[in-house]
């Protein structure tokens, strides 16, 4: 463990506390608390990644063995892009050119800075055209989608469970439109947010479905990632059942 994994950048592990301004709310002021003391993202910013969420794939890719050089990649809400950043060395895509291998192709509805080996679309994922746009753009189809999305919070449990399900039940329905057979779909969920219809689905759609919460996402977060692999075809060419 480097020394930023171990919180101790200053040599002190004084807690820095943020004094709460008129304009901020108590929820924003303990947010940034949480950022000022979170030793991933001093990590984040000595190692150049662009948000502390990098460590959350490069942890699930060293359980899963997800990604590999000359994959194809979909990045689904992928700003301010530290998955893409992870993915794009990962298979190789940030190597000069003449000898990159694999594509990484963010998506996301806000605005991100370019970056080695990434190719960015500013678009709405759920825009009818995209599935076809995202294999023309891929020359083919993908062999990952990743979602490290999340609905805006409410605050209320109840309901910020059912936004965050109701997202990647179209993430994964956008998933199993451009992934070929044997591909892999990562998303974000919640703990005890992740239904029956949506485990249904994805057990149907895929050969192995598990959950994983990687040691960077916060302890007291109930923030846990669905991993689906083995993607068995898309139901309008191999039939209702999704068998191949």
């Amino acid at each position: 463990m480097t020394q930023g994994a171990s919180g101790r950048d200053g040599g002190n592990s004084l807690k820095a506390r943020v004094k709460t301004a008129k304009s901020r709310t108590l929820a924003s002021t303990l947010w940034l608390q949480r950022q000022l003391n979170d030793p991933y993202v001093a990590r984040a910013k000595r190692e150049g990644y662009r948000s502390r969420a990098a460590y959350k794939l490069i942890e699930i890719d060293e359980r899963a063995h997800l990604l590999k050089p000359g994959q194809k990649i979909v990045d689904l809400g992928a700003a301010p892009g530290g998955w893409s950043q992870v993915a794009a060395a990962k298979i190789g895509a940030d190597k000069p050119k003449g000898e990159a291998k694999g594509k990484v192709f963010a998506i996301d509805l806000l605005e991100m800075a370019p970056m080695p080996g990434v190719e960015f679309r500013q678009m709405d994922f759920l825009d009818p055209a995209a599935p076809q746009l995202l294999r023309e753009w891929l020359g083919g189809p993908a062999d990952v989608v990743l979602s490290d999305m999340a609905a805006n919070a409410t605050g209320h449990k109840k309901t910020d469970q059912l936004r965050i399900i109701g997202l990647v039940e179209l993430a994964a329905e956008f998933a199993c439109e451009i992934l070929g057979p044997g591909g892999a779909f990562l998303a974000k969920v919640l703990q005890g947010g992740t239904d029956t219809a949506l485990l249904a689905r994805l057990k149907r759609d895929f050969a192995q479905v598990k959950h994983i919460k990687p040691p960077a996402s916060r302890s007291g977060s109930s923030e846990l990632y669905v991993l689906a692999t083995g993607f068995r075809g898309r139901r309008e060419a191999t039939g209702e059942d999704g068998a191949g």
